[in-house]
């Protein structure tokens, strides 16, 4: 099992090496290719994911048929379409490699049996939860907020590191504007 994992749980709660080790018993470690699917729109998201080494990326199909990011996950970051984890029904999303990944994976049926065996888990899901909600609230703020150039900016100073290790096309995507535009903005700092 990744040590960051272990190392990610013993940040947010206290537990025994013994509890940790019963606890990591109930995950799986996966391996994805670049651009390939963990969860396709429409299937069933069975799995909760933890991203030990990687980039993924949550995205659907809009109204005109192209592909809209509207979440990045990198190292100690968990993603699901957890409207289908938790209902078990069709995704609204689907959940793509970035780059090659190591992903620990937490299937449903398994998460259910974990909280019931390991209880000090509920608290850490919940601060993982609050966390992701947070950032969603930020993020929505910012869409109303900020101009299309004061965004990039935001996600630059916030996200350094996702800059480099993320295609142009994609970037476009999570912030809502054309890769073109984006090459705008880009154009315009370096000026």
């Amino acid at each position: 099992m990744p040590e960051s994992l272990k190392k990610h749980i013993r940040r947010f709660i206290n537990v025994s090496d013994d509890d940790l080790s019963g606890i990591l018993g109930y995950f799986d470690v996966l391996t994805y290719k670049k651009k390939e699917n963990l969860l396709i729109e429409g299937s069933i998201c069975q799995s909760n994911y933890f991203v030990s080494k990687g980039c993924l990326r949550m995205f659907f199909i809009n109204s005109k048929g192209s592909e809209q990011t509207i979440q990045f996950a990198i190292e100690n970051w968990w993603l699901a379409d957890y409207h289908s984890f938790e209902t078990q029904t069709p995704a609204g999303f689907s959940i793509q490699a970035v780059e090659p990944c190591e992903i620990v994976s937490l299937h449903h049926h398994a998460q259910e049996k974990l909280l019931e065996q390991f209880p000090v888990m509920e608290r850490y899901f919940r601060r993982m939860h609050q966390r992701a909600h947070a950032a969603a609230q930020f993020r929505i703020k910012n869409l109303y907020d900020l101009s299309r150039e004061e965004l990039y900016h935001n996600f630059v100073t916030l996200y350094p590191g996702f800059v480099q290790r993320i295609p142009q096309l994609l970037l476009a995507s999570y912030l809502g504007f054309t890769p073109e535009y984006l090459s705008e903005i880009r154009r315009k700092k370096r000026s």
